[in-house]
């Protein structure tokens, strides 16, 4: 997606016809001179990132290895996050089915999974993943989705969480999670949504564009048009993600303020400095904190979530 004519490049949700849209800021502080030209799809909605796909941004700044800052306090309220995906992937499968979580990131879901019963594994390609993953006794295979080793027909269930917007073919991945399903396995997916009310609110400063690690921004349209093209049958589609929509909508809202994007998430994730006047505006915007939960509560009953969760099975 780096090069070529944008009028001639095709969707990769749903094929549509992608044109210039807007140019956005670099998420990362290191790249804070940088921006991005997104391409919109004329058919689903969904936007693409040009350029920086040949940057590795999975191992450094805010993706760095370590704990991040006030992770010990957090660790209740990632529990309960861990919760709501577990309910939802037994609505799919239930335990003692097999499932993999493909982008385990550092094994956290993983390990809930395997204590609420699931024969689980991962797969994670990033070392600080991986080392974070044995850290805590979870079997993780340091591999893409397209490098994987799994047999074909092994899984009752694969989640897939917050993974496919860092690709550029997600359709690729989709087609070998597809292989490796039963007939009638079940898929759940994690994506931020760019129909949601805080990307319209966040404008170019949304706080899940976090360019240019990812490289596909979907619509809920999008993705359902992507899944039915691969082979799944989308179920259920949740607006009211815990996880990320609450949170993002703060931190879209005081993005609007600060000098760099997504300041709180990078000084959580000891990728900024403390010694910032983006402090001093995060702490006076801490109040917001509420009122943005509450938005987002009213924008995902509205089917307007910040980050949706797809629910979907093998078709065919």
């Amino acid at each position: 997606m780096s090069s070529g004519d944008p009028a001639s490049t095709r969707c990769p949700a749903c094929g549509g016809t992608l044109s210039r849209w807007i140019s956005v800021p670099a998420s990362e502080p290191a790249l804070a001179d940088l921006r991005y030209q997104l391409l919109r799809c004329q058919r689903c909605g969904s936007a693409v990132t040009v350029g920086g796909d040949e940057l590795e941004l999975h191992e450094v700044g805010a993706y760095r290895p370590g704990d991040p800052r006030l992770y010990r306090l957090a660790r209740p309220v990632l529990a309960s996050f861990d919760r709501q995906r577990l309910r939802w992937a037994r609505q799919l499968a239930p335990p003692p089915a097999r499932l993999l979580d493909a982008g385990a990131g550092r094994g956290r879901f993983l390990a809930a999974a395997r204590s609420g019963g699931y024969d689980a594994q991962g797969l994670e390609p990033s070392q600080r993943g991986i080392e974070a993953a044995r850290n805590r006794g979870v079997p993780v295979q340091r591999a893409t989705i397209e490098d994987a080793d799994i047999p074909a027909g092994s899984l009752d269930l694969v989640t897939v969480w917050h993974v496919l917007e860092h690709l550029d073919d997600p359709g690729d991945a989709l087609a070998r999670i597809h292989s490796w399903l039963k007939p009638d396995g079940g898929l759940l997916i994690g994506v931020p949504n760019l129909d949601s009310l805080q990307a319209r609110l966040g404008g170019e400063r949304w706080y899940h564009l976090d360019v240019p690690r990812h490289r596909i921004h979907f619509t809920a349209t999008g993705i359902d048009a992507l899944l039915k093209g691969s082979g799944f049958e989308p179920v259920r589609t949740h607006h009211l993600v815990a996880e990320h929509n609450a949170f993002g909508m703060w931190q879209s809202l005081v993005n609007r303020l600060t000098g760099h994007p997504s300041y709180a998430y990078n000084a959580l994730k000891r990728n900024a400095p403390l010694r910032s006047k983006d402090l001093a505006i995060t702490a006076l915007a801490l109040p917001l904190a509420l009122p943005a939960a509450l938005l987002e509560l009213v924008a995902g009953l509205s089917r307007r979530g910040g980050t949706i969760a797809v629910l979907a099975r093998r078709a065919r």
